[in-house]
């Protein structure tokens, strides 16, 4: 019996997770991995850390646990694959199963036989056509030969300037580490938030955060041109004519699947633009699979196509496809909730499943809550966490959950993530049974408390407004009474400074009087973080006053200006 001929097209992610996995599998395959970069397995999420400083070594990027190289040496001894770094696949012949190969160095050619294929040819940085991107001092940040050009102009030019175009994942993270690094940073968004898998008021509680860390955030508005002098930045010029010097500017708008290799074979793409994959990551040709940022992905929630171009992804796909590469189509990939992470700062930035603006562009009618609070008791040092829930209006199904903050975010949106692919409602979470000790968790976790602030909202047990509702009457003139039921050192310390009612929750039944006799009156309670504020609401609630609300988040999650 012949060997199975397995190849792979793409070393990062995707490509040496589906080679290994095939070559695990089926001992008696010959699995050849083609690799157009000089590196394997890089790992790409570390590139900020590595320009930065805090990764010291860039082979800690190439490494394994153990920290052995992942070489094309480490590929043949340890996995039984053979690896070909430097070696471009231009072209694909479905009918003669055959891939065509090029190495840049030498100029070599050759074709190189398949049984089936897997495409891993992962994603490419959008760059826009702005006047000037060609100029020295103009960089993404997608390769590790990127990563090491950020590190040598870092190190070369602290006090510098830089502009960052998006702010998104890689932007932001990028600010951080060229923030680190001693260059004053701005972020230029076009969108009118960054983040955009953030809804608003989590989004501006970050860009708050990394503006107090000294970066500039600059959103609603875009880049026109990179301007320059003597074949250098020398500086960038906005959609609305304002001009900000620098002499570094990192490209960070996005990435794009990398699809000519397919499209040019006839495989068929996505309505995303990405390879069109079924269940099993099988393209439209039955001996050819693809896997990581150039495929298509089902949505779990939606159903609908997108591309997710994220490193945790496209391990499990390319598992996926070495396996049914080796055994025939026995393991299945299910598609994806979305579930993200970055950290920003001090800060991380987390969510998993739809926000609530995602969800009700999909036409699902959904209720939402925002929750402030800690994540372990405050005599163990705790962290502010902000995050906001959203769930099917009609069935409580949970869909969404976004976490920002110092404290835990991981552990949240990881126990979220599991509660949405587990199709938990808001009554199920509100009961989970979860780990706790003081040094690990609140005695009812975020997540929890978060369920329980959604129930009491959802049974009519308590009216709620978010930030940014409040926020908006007020520009529009519309006033209602805001109610402050902290006590005088914390009303000192920080306040709104918005013409608020101080009245501490504790005297709040004594002091009745001092409220508008007309019961019918608009009142907004908050506190601290607002759990003292619902007490308040259903005290007033008893007292016959029936237009009251409550601040969802309290002061806590409140991203607008405010006199202290």
């Amino acid at each position: 019996m012949s060997r199975k001929r397995i190849v792979v097209i793409g070393g990062t992610a995707a490509g040496p997770k589906a080679a290994a996995r095939a070559k695990r599998l089926d001992e008696n395959a010959d699995v050849t991995l083609l690799q157009k970069a000089p590196n394997l397995s890089m790992a790409s999420c570390g590139y900020p850390y590595y320009v930065a400083g805090s990764v010291k070594e860039r082979d800690k990027l190439l490494a394994t646990p153990a920290g052995v190289v992942r070489d094309p040496a480490f590929f043949a001894g340890a996995k039984g694959v053979a690896a070909l770094t430097g070696t471009e696949v231009t072209a694909i012949d479905r009918a003669a199963h055959t891939i065509a190969w090029k190495r840049a160095a030498s100029g070599e050619t050759g074709h190189l036989p398949y049984d089936k294929l897997i495409i891993a040819t992962g994603s490419s940085p959008k760059i826009p056509p702005i006047p000037g991107r060609e100029l020295a001092g103009v960089t993404t940040l997608a390769s590790l030969e990127d990563a090491d050009l950020l590190r040598e102009k870092a190190k070369a030019m602290p006090g510098g300037r830089a502009v960052i175009v998006g702010g998104g994942l890689i932007g932001m993270e990028t600010c951080e580490a060229l923030t680190d690094a001693g260059l004053a940073v701005t972020v230029v968004e076009a969108l009118p938030q960054i983040l955009g898998f953030l809804d608003p008021e989590l989004a501006l509680l970050v860009a708050n955060h990394a503006k107090a860390k000294g970066a500039a955030v600059l959103t609603g508005v875009g880049l026109s041109e990179i301007l320059g002098a003597n074949g250098a930045v020398s500086g960038v010029r906005l959609a609305d004519g304002r001009e900000l010097p620098c002499s570094l500017v990192v490209l960070a708008i996005g990435v794009a699947p990398n699809v000519a290799l397919a499209k040019a074979a006839g495989l068929e793409l996505g309505a995303t633009g990405g390879i069109k994959i079924d269940a099993h990551m099988r393209t439209s040709d039955p001996d050819i699979y693809a896997a990581g940022d150039c495929v298509e992905v089902t949505n779990r929630l939606t159903g609908q196509p997108m591309l997710a171009p994220y490193g945790d992804l496209a391990n499990l796909e390319g598992r996926v496809a070495g396996e049914n590469a080796a055994l025939g189509d026995t393991a299945t990939f299910p598609g994806t909730i979305g579930s993200g992470i970055c950290k920003v700062f001090d800060f991380a930035a987390g969510s998993t499943g739809l926000s609530e603006r995602r969800a009700r562009e999909a036409g699902i009618d959904v209720v939402s809550a925002v929750n402030a609070g800690s994540d372990i008791p405050g005599f163990m040092g705790a962290k502010l966490l902000v995050s906001k829930i959203v769930a099917e209006a009609k069935t409580g199904r949970i869909l969404g959950f976004s976490c920002v903050g110092p404290g835990n975010v991981n552990r949240q949106v990881a126990e979220m993530a599991m509660a949405i692919l587990g199709g938990l409602t808001v009554d199920d979470l509100a009961m989970a049974d979860l780990p706790y000790a003081p040094p690990y968790s609140l005695a009812i976790d975020h997540a929890i408390a978060s369920a329980h602030i959604l129930q009491n909202k959802m049974r009519g047990l308590m009216r709620s407004v978010g930030n940014g509702e409040i926020k908006a009457r007020l520009d529009a003139g519309d006033r209602p009474l805001l109610l402050d039921v902290r006590g005088p050192k914390e009303f000192e310390r920080t306040r709104l400074g918005l013409g608020e009612t101080l009245i501490p929750v504790g005297q709040l039944r004594k002091r009745l009087a001092e409220l508008p006799q007309d019961k019918t009156t608009p009142i907004v309670a908050y506190c601290g973080v607002s759990m003292r504020a619902y007490e308040a609401q259903r005290m007033l609630l008893a007292a016959g006053y029936d237009n009251v609300t409550v601040m969802e988040g309290g002061l806590a999650a409140w991203p607008f200006a405010r006199e202290k």
